[in-house]
This record gives C-alpha cells, structure tokens and sequence, in this order.
C-alpha cells in the first residue's frame, strides 16, 4: 500500500470490501495519545502559535478530537465477514493540532521512522473523516471549499469532518474502574454515526437516504500529516434531488458549490483535492476494482 515519494497521500489502511460497523472496533486509551516533543522550544510554540491565533481570531475554539494511533487488521481486509479491523485512538484537541500538524516547522516534529505510529508520535494526528456518497444514478458527490474556511479554500473535498468525542459523552480518558469496552464501543459507534452526521449537515440529504456507510480505510496527507478514515456511503436519491436540497443544508456555509460527478470528471478534478481526499479518492477506486473482480 506505499505510495510514491511525490504523491500527496499515503494510504495507512485499505479494506476494499467495504467493512460495516460490526467488523470495526476502537481501543480508545491514553497510551495512544500524543507524546510531547523533547525540544522544549518546539513543544513550547505549541501554545505561542495557538496563542496569536486567538488574538486574530476571537471566536476560535479548541475543541476535543480523537487522535489516530495506528490499528490492528485481522483478515487482510478481505470480503470475508471474518475480517476485522480495531483503531486505536487516543485524546487531542484543536489547540495541539495547529500547534503541531499546521505549525509551520511541522516536519521537526516528526520522528525518522517507517513505522507511520513512530514517525508521528509528536504530532496531535486528530483523525478527520470523509464519505464518498454514491447517489442512485450513479455520481459521486464533491463540494467546493469556501473561501473562508481555514484549510485548502476552494478545493474539492468529500463530504465529511470530524468524528467528535464530545458526541460520544467523552471528555477524557476513564478511570480505571470504568467501563473501556462500553466506551469503546461508543468510540466505534461515533466513527459511522458522525459520517452520516456530517454527509446530512453539509449536502442537506435527509438520513433516511443514506444506506448504511462501509468503512474504506484511512489515508493520510503528506503535507501536515493529517489522517482521515473514510467511508462509502450509497443515496437513494438522485443527483438533480440532492443539488434542491443542498440550497438548504445546515453546514452549506463551509462550501460554494456541489458537484455529482462521474469518476472519470472525478479523476479530472483529483488534482485541486488535499492530499487525504486524493488517498480518500484511491481508496475508493480500490473498492470499485475489487467490486469488479468478485465473480
């Protein structure tokens, strides 16, 4: 699964067979949290950046996010039901991440490794998410940045953001005594339920129109480091319905315009993606081919 050196993405995890919400588990544990940089200059900018961040901007936030810390595959991603895959997130928050991934000396924070884990255990990694949304005659749904938002203005992204701890009932790591497998299972719930979330928020699609979605695999972004899992979720809808309804959607402020494309328009408009939805992109493209090979 390497890319090349030049490309913009490195896919972490492919599971081309689509997994459901059974065959995906979370260990949520502070033993995959962020370990602090040893430069204490480095580790300080943390705090400076985010610091003059807020002093431009007041309404800024430093929300709680799940932070990647590697996972463990049974079964090779294969379309047996037996495959399995257990993320292992830890805890993080915006601050750290402009602090760290968005810090402009970001790339000191990294540690030589070919381990993925290793070479980013510096870094907050808050892992973001994405759906490729197939509508019923068949396009792919992609959304036009606002110019206003903070990362990559006016690229094209799949629909998607963040699984959020906080919709999980998740402030912290649990005391010994606490529940891990309930709160686990929460975690892993919140990974397929925020991706319905965010397809409903920012294309204005009602739930009832999204099939249940199927986990693709996690790419990662060169620039930044950023991870995203991502999902392949089908629409009863068509894509002339979605275009009506997307006038109305409740996050339609993040973006200028929605696009249903066909994979060939897709693959033209690959190039004006973040690296994460370029390895979004692959991923899906190695579903389709192992769509196409199952007899």
């Amino acid at each position: 699964m390497e890319q090349e050196a030049d490309s913009a993405y490195k896919l972490l995890l492919s599971c081309p067979h689509g997994f459901s919400s059974s065959q995906v588990s979370v260990v949520f544990d502070g033993s995959y949290d962020r370990v602090p940089h040893p430069d204490t200059n480095l580790e300080n900018s943390i705090s400076e950046i985010w610091d003059s961040r807020v002093q431009n901007n007041k309404s800024l936030f430093n929300g709680q996010k799940f932070r990647y810390g590697g996972h463990i595959m049974r079964g090779e991603g294969g379309s047996s039901v037996e495959s399995h895959v257990c993320l292992h997130l830890g805890l993080t928050d915006y601050r750290t991440f402009v602090g760290t991934n968005l810090n402009p000396l970001w790339e000191k924070f990294l540690v030589p490794s070919e381990d993925d884990v290793i070479q980013c255990q510096h870094t907050a990694s808050p892992l973001g998410n994405g759906a490729v949304v197939e509508t019923s005659d068949k396009k792919i749904l992609l959304l036009q940045r606002s110019n206003n938002v903070g990362e990559f203005p006016g690229h094209f992204v799949f629909p998607g953001g963040h699984p959020e701890p906080q919709d999980a009932g998740i402030t912290s790591h649990p005391c010994g005594s606490t529940d891990s497998e309930f709160i686990n299972h929460k975690v892993s719930q919140e990974m397929f339920d925020s991706i319905t979330r965010e397809v409903v928020e920012e294309i204005g699609v009602p739930s009832e129109s999204l099939c249940n979605p199927l986990f693709i695999g996690i790419s990662r972004r060169r620039l930044n480091v950023r991870p995203a899992a991502f999902f392949f979720i089908k629409c009863s809808l068509q894509s002339n319905e979605i275009q009506q309804l997307y006038s109305t959607a409740q996050d339609g402020y993040e973006s200028t315009q929605l696009f249903a494309v066909s994979m060939i328009e897709l693959e033209n408009m690959a190039s004006k993606m973040p690296g994460c939805h370029q390895g979004g992109f692959a991923l899906y493209k190695l579903m389709v081919e192992a769509m196409n090979n199952i007899p």
